[in-house]
């Protein structure tokens, strides 16, 4: 499966792996060649807790690097008055007569204990493309879905600063 990212999610990546080649590399090659000259190496933890931090980094810059070469550009933008990326949405809920705010993300940022929901979500998919007012279905699983009506979506960039709402 190829993860869905925005180009500021690729640019961010990027930035990313390029850090952790320049700086944190060298100071994991350097924190690994001073604990080998503190002599032997089979009693030696700070060695093999600094060989373990280098390859941890370098586990990180292959994924990022993968997942960039994987990922399938989509674009953050969306009509005014349709549900996009980085849009803050507001759906009521029948089945639990409740309201539920939640911001709209890419999977690499989605996190639901943060309010924000992944586009390749059961609710991400269900909401995407759907304007105020609408009732769709958010297709759980086979056995289970349930309705939702959109309420509200204010159009918000990547730092949360509300541009328009609806």
């Amino acid at each position: 499966m190829h993860d869905r990212l925005t180009q500021s999610d690729i640019r961010k990546m990027e930035e990313e792996i390029e850090y952790r080649k320049l700086v944190v590399r060298k100071e994991a090659i350097g924190a690994v060649k001073e604990a080998r000259e503190q002599g032997d190496l089979s009693e030696n933890f700070e060695y093999y807790a600094a060989k373990r931090d280098k390859n941890k980094n370098e586990s990180r810059i292959r994924y990022l690097e993968r997942m960039i070469k994987t990922a399938v550009v989509v674009s953050d933008d969306s009509k005014e008055d349709e549900v996009g990326i980085n849009n803050t949405v507001t759906v009521y809920i029948p089945e639990d007569d409740m309201e539920e705010t939640f911001k709209l993300v890419t999977t690499l940022r989605g996190n639901s204990l943060k309010g924000l929901i992944s586009i390749e979500s059961p609710m991400g998919k269900a909401v995407m493309g759907h304007k105020v007012g609408d009732r769709v279905t958010v297709q759980v699983n086979d056995a289970y879905s349930y309705e939702i009506e959109i309420r509200r979506i204010e159009n918000t960039g990547e730092d949360g600063e509300q541009i328009r709402s609806f």
